[in-house]
């Protein structure tokens, strides 16, 4: 399993336009929320104190979850290459274990998945400390790293299902334009949650990675929260993470960190014991 791994990580980072386009989405988010967006959700706010602080340690915890997602996909690229070439025919013949060739597929593109990650995480951080704010203290940024694993694995799983399903470059590059586009929307990071339609706003909190996203934003927009809502009413920072999507209200419920993780758990697990069901299928 350790060669196959090796194998599909020199395969992906050999691609530089692979590499370039997982990263894609961290550039344009970035880049839309500095221009445009950036204005449109602070209107009304500038008075408040460290605003812009908050709002762009939101829109980074926002895009750590997309690129959990976009970047496995890209990774998984690799998985439908050797179908279409019928590569993977090759090496169901060979010696390798079926449950290590797919192990092999899984993995690299849960290490791509954690690198590409990591990489977004640094670029926010140059951003926010450049655009004025502090960067995350030791203990936020153990909790950001520690969310990465689990929203990659999470994320991974539902990638590995999809693309099971897939057999030509065609279809893949399809498919990863459909999820490109609208998994920004799907996490509320181009557009607070607060500000869409109820019915849009339940899509979203039944979306899996929203967890990620909300837990990235509960812990990223914590330093930032704490100076700008000083001396605020805490009904006031409780509407105001409801509003951006940072904690989910079910009724008189409202999700923490322990429900984002659990649902994460929850997603890894399921999603993938579905990919082996599907995979043990299509070998009958």
């Amino acid at each position: 399993m350790g060669a196959m791994i090796r194998r599909n990580l020199k395969v992906f980072f050999r691609d530089k336009s692979a590499v370039f386009f997982s990263l894609l989405a961290v550039i344009i988010v970035i880049a839309l929320y500095a221009v445009f967006l950036g204005d449109t959700i602070t209107s009304g706010m500038e008075e408040i104190e460290g605003i812009g602080f908050l709002m762009n340690s939101w829109i980074i915890s926002g895009i750590l979850a997309v690129i959990s997602m976009t970047s496995t996909l890209g990774a998984f690229g690799v998985m439908v290459d050797d179908k279409s070439k019928k590569i993977m025919k090759d090496f169901t013949v060979s010696p390798i274990k079926r449950g290590s060739l797919a192990g092999g597929y899984v993995l690299s593109a849960y290490c791509v998945g954690v690198i590409m990650s990591l990489v977004a995480l640094v670029i926010g951080e140059v951003y926010i400390v450049a655009s004025g704010g502090d960067i995350l203290s030791a203990e936020n940024m153990a909790k950001v790293v520690a969310g990465i694993l689990l929203s990659v694995l999470s994320s991974s799983s539902i990638v590995f299902l999809i693309v099971s399903f897939i057999k030509s470059q065609n279809a893949f590059g399809t498919v990863s334009t459909i999820i490109g586009t609208l998994i920004g929307f799907l996490t509320g990071v181009y557009i607070p949650i607060g500000t869409l339609p109820e019915a849009v706003g339940n899509v979203i909190r039944v979306f899996p990675v929203s967890y990620s996203a909300s837990y990235f934003r509960t812990v990223m927009t914590e330093q930032p929260a704490a100076i700008s809502f000083d001396g605020a009413p805490a009904s006031a920072l409780k509407e105001f993470n409801t509003e951006l999507g940072i904690n989910f209200q079910f009724g008189d419920h409202t999700t923490t960190l322990a429900t984002c993780v659990i649902v994460m758990i929850i997603t890894a697990a399921v999603f993938f014991t579905l990919s082996l069901a599907v995979m043990a299928k299509k070998r009958k």
